[in-house]
């Protein structure tokens, strides 16, 4: 253990610290105090300036990010919403558009019918006219024949012979009519 010796060769109490060593801490600290407060502090204090406008400036960047992101997802819902619309106009127009193609086919395709139609039965009355005029001058002809080996005389004369096929004929009808 060391003792260390006071000057005038007292003993020194370890509790009272000596007042050469208050008086040279006191100006230590004075003159630490004087250079952090000249020199340390307002270095500090504009760092932490910086860093606060630079937390405050990102914060803000962020927010008018975050306001310009949500601007843009509106923009792009609402282009969306009318993407949509406008997908659904031409689907239904496209709908509408094949139910006229459909409906011109369809008219089309009945015209073709009726006229079809029409020219069959013009024909057929055509062809019935005509197997109508064969078959009166054939009728004609065999009942005149009939007629002439039934009666026993000739029926040769034209104007004789047609006067007997139209009243011949005209008896069938009649009874046809019945």
């Amino acid at each position: 253990m060391f003792v260390f010796a006071a000057e005038g060769g007292e003993e020194h109490n370890p509790i009272i610290p000596i007042w050469q060593e208050i008086v040279v801490g006191t100006v230590a600290f004075a003159i630490l105090c004087y250079v952090l407060m000249k020199f340390v502090f307002p270095r500090m204090e504009q760092t932490f300036k910086a860093r606060v406008e630079a937390i405050e400036g990102g914060i803000k960047r962020a927010e008018s990010a975050q306001a310009e992101a949500n601007q843009l997802l509106e923009q792009y819902k609402a282009q969306l919403a009318e993407a949509r619309t406008d997908a659904a106009r031409i689907r239904d127009d496209a709908r509408a558009d094949a139910e006229g193609i459909r409906q011109d086919v369809l008219a089309k395709a009945r015209e073709e019918s009726d006229r079809i139609i029409a020219a069959g039965k013009e024909q057929l009355a055509a062809e019935r006219q005509t197997i109508v005029r064969e078959l009166r001058a054939e009728v004609g002809t065999i009942a005149v024949d009939l007629a002439s080996k039934i009666v026993g005389e000739s029926l040769a004369d034209e104007a004789r012979r047609k006067g007997t096929v139209e009243r011949f004929l005209s008896d069938l009808e009649s009874a046809g009519a019945r």
